[in-house]
């Protein structure tokens, strides 16, 4: 009997034991297994990532290439306008003088017209650049009417230099044909007129200008006087000095606003 119990127990201890050890394997089984998947999906994810990076640089890549052609074609046309003006200069000679191909230049502008938008648009925006720093350029000691008077003359002598009497009358030609739009151009909101206006408010609180007349309304004036002249300087040109005349115009204008 003593020998039976004794049997019994080592077989029971020995079950035990193969049972724990068959436990800790299949735990080891799964451990295994589920470290392989993890592997194998960082894998998976490390080549997911890596494609996925290659897109993006190959359409960042697409992307510089197409801004650096719409540049090319771009700077082409602006050089040849100043040359030639705008209305001799054809879609042919531009892509020429760009290096690119004629399909080329209608992936980016619908036509002609459409690229001389952009044109005026970049010239608006260059000459009140021009005309902000030249402003900065003034000492402050100077009262709003010698300002006003400067201002004129540096911009006749940018229309005159730097965007020539025949682009000026392609510019007007379409102000009065609506067939290109010009709106950057004409906009109340264009940089220039809040030039004007901040000139005039500086002039109103010294004393130096009448304060009867509203501020906006003075600008919008001044600008259109401008015009006025420019334009005058494009149909009778070569008999019409524009800077000249210009300086005379508001001499005689802006002493009209003195108190």
């Amino acid at each position: 009997m003593h020998l039976l119990k004794t049997y019994l127990n080592t077989d029971y201890k020995s079950n035990m034991m193969r049972g724990i050890i068959a436990l800790m394997f299949s735990v080891s089984i799964v451990t295994y297994r589920s470290h392989i998947i993890a592997s194998k999906k960082k894998t998976h994810n490390k080549f997911y990532n890596f494609e996925e990076d290659m897109k993006k640089e190959q359409t960042n890549k697409r992307k510089q290439q197409a801004i650096k052609t719409k540049r090319k074609i771009f700077e082409a046309a602006s050089q040849l306008a100043a040359e030639h003006g705008i209305e001799n200069v054809s879609v042919d000679s531009i892509v020429e003088a760009a290096g690119v191909s004629k399909g080329a230049f209608y992936v980016y502008y619908e036509s002609k017209d459409a690229l001389i938008v952009d044109l005026v648009n970049d010239f608006t925006n260059i000459a009140d650049k021009d005309y902000k720093s030249f402003l900065l350029s003034l000492p402050e000691s100077e009262s709003s009417l010698d300002i006003l008077h400067l201002l004129v003359e540096r911009i006749s002598d940018f229309i005159e230099s730097n965007i020539g009497l025949d682009n000026m009358k392609i510019l007007y030609k379409a102000h009065l044909t609506k067939t290109i739009y010009t709106g950057s151009a004409m906009d109340y909101s264009r940089d220039l007129y809040k030039m004007f206006a901040d000139i005039l408010e500086k002039g109103v609180q010294e004393g130096e200008l009448r304060e009867d007349i509203p501020i906006d309304s003075l600008s919008k004036h001044l600008i259109l006087a401008i015009r006025g002249v420019v334009f005058e300087w494009c149909i009778r040109y070569p008999n019409f000095e524009l800077k000249g005349q210009i300086r005379d115009h508001f001499r005689i204008l802006l002493y009209g606003l003195k108190r």
